[in-house]
């Protein structure tokens, strides 16, 4: 049975912290923990990879990007314990371009962030000329 772009759909991911994750090293803090924008950007990976499969079915080029991101972060991680992501998406727009995804992550312990995002459907080849035109706009 294939699966259909709609609320329920939901898909999750799974890491190990690395060194490379840390907030010291990416530039968002001082302290040998997650990252604020790593365990966001994992957040974001899970919801592309919930809808992508169905998207590339479709045979249309179409793809997501993202538009929102609303998100506490709960919970301090350390280096080298495991996090566990979900993507659900909960919200649609009337013309089916419009994506809202409730997000959480887990490491070993709990809950360690959750939130929400939004994305949207494009066409990747139009919207990757747009923004090459963008740069070419004389600026």
């Amino acid at each position: 049975m294939k699966k259909k772009l709609e609320p329920g759909l939901s898909g999750s991911s799974e890491i190990t912290v690395s060194e490379a994750m840390l907030a010291c090293n990416v530039g968002s803090g001082l302290v040998e923990v997650f990252s604020t924008a790593m365990m966001i950007a994992w957040m974001e990976a899970t919801a592309v990879a919930t809808v992508q499969e169905i998207l590339d079915h479709q045979g249309l080029g179409m793809t997501t990007v993202g538009t929102k991101v609303d998100i506490s972060h709960l919970a301090a991680t350390p280096c080298g314990m495991k996090v566990s992501f979900t993507a659900e998406l909960v919200g649609m727009s009337s013309n089916g371009k419009g994506l809202t995804f409730k997000v959480s992550a887990r490491d070993e312990v709990g809950l360690i962030g959750e939130g929400l995002h939004e994305r949207v459907v494009v066409h990747k080849e139009k919207f990757e000329s747009r923004t090459r035109d963008r740069k070419h706009c004389g600026c």
